[in-house]
C-alpha cells in the first residue's frame, strides 16, 4: 500500500499553525459529536487543531514539521498513517479526523482503520466538493475550485463506507472564523491576498503555474476599484456561511 498524502507538509507546512488556528464554534461541533469519550485518537492531526483539552488525546501525524507545531501540553503525537494505525482494535473511545481525509492514499482503508480502533464515535470534518462552486471565489479562480473538487471524496461515499447510522450535517462557517481554510474568508476577501494565508491552504499547490498570480492581481484590482464590493459586497454582511464544511459522525 502506498503511504503518505498528496501534500508534502514537511516542505510546505511551516507557519501552518499560525494561519489555521482552531475556531471555537467549529470546535464545539466536533467536541459535542465526540460525546462522553475520554480517550480520543486524532488522525491526520496536523498541528493539533480541534483536539479537546479535557480528554486524553493520542495524535497520528506523518509530517515532522506539522508535529513540531503542536502547542505545549498537547497529547502525544506519533508518526503513522491513517491506513495503518498502530493501535489494537477498540483501543480508544473515539476517533476524529479533521480536514484530512481528502489527502489519504487509500480512503476506504483509512476509514476502516478509524472504525476498527474506536469503540465509540468516529467524527470526521470534511469538505463537500459540489458546494464549493456556490461562492464568489469560483469567479476568480475556477481552476482552484475544480482542483479541490477533484481531491474531495463524495460525502455520501464516506458515510456509506463508515456504515449504518452515519449522520451528515453542515457546519456553519462564522464571518470571523479563525481557521484559515479558503471559505473562512468568504466575507473578508482581503485576507486571500496574503501569501501567508494562501500557503496554509494546500489547494493552491494543485493549480497550474500562473493561476495564483492571476487571481491575486485580479482580486487586488477589483478591491482597489470597488468592483468586488459592487458585485459581491453582500458577502461582507453574512454573519455565517453554510458552505462546503461537513460533520460526518458514525456511532458504533
Amino acid at each position: 500500500m502506498r503511504m503518505g498524502g498528496d501534500v508534502d507538509y514537511d516542505a510546505t507546512g511551516r507557519g501552518y499553525a499560525m494561519q489555521r488556528r482552531p475556531d471555537r464554534r467549529i470546535a464545539a461541533a466536533i467536541w459535542n459529536a465526540l460525546g462522553d469519550a475520554r480517550t480520543v485518537l486524532n488522525v491526520g492531526a496536523g498541528a493539533g487543531s480541534y483536539e479537546p483539552q479535557d480528554r486524553h488525546v493520542l495524535a497520528v501525524e506523518p509530517s515532522r514539521v506539522m508535529r513540531s507545531q503542536r502547542p505545549p501540553g498537547a497529547g502525544v503525537a506519533i508518526e503513522a498513517y491513517a491506513e495503518a494505525l498502530p493501535l489494537d482494535d477498540g483501543a480508544v473511545d473515539a476517533a476524529m479526523a479533521v480536514a484530512t481525509i481528502h489527502q489519504w492514499a487509500d480512503l476506504a482503508k483509512g476509514l476502516c482503520e478509524l472504525r476498527r480502533v474506536a469503540r465509540g464515535p468516529v467524527v470526521i470534518v470534511a469538505f463537500d466538493g459540489p458546494a464549493l462552486s456556490q461562492w464568489w471565489l469560483n469567479d476568480y479562480a475556477p481552476e482552484l475550485i475544480l482542483a479541490e473538487q477533484r481531491r474531495y471524496p463524495g460525502v455520501d461515499a464516506v458515510a456509506a463506507e463508515l456504515g449504518r447510522g452515519t449522520e451528515v450535517s453542515s457546519i456553519s462557517i462564522p464571518f470571523d472564523c479563525t481557521d484559515g481554510f479558503t471559505e473562512a474568508y468568504y466575507g473578508r476577501p482581503e485576507r486571500l491576498l496574503d501569501p501567508a494565508a494562501r500557503r496554509a491552504q494546500s489547494s493552491w499547490g494543485f493549480v497550474e503555474p500562473g493561476v495564483e498570480q492571476r487571481f491575486e492581481a485580479s482580486l487586488a484590482a477589483d478591491l482597489a476599484s470597488g468592483a468586488w464590493d459592487a458585485r459581491y459586497g453582500a458577502w461582507r454582511a453574512r454573519p455565517t456561511y453554510d458552505g462546503s464544511l461537513r460533520l460526518i459522525v458514525n456511532r458504533r
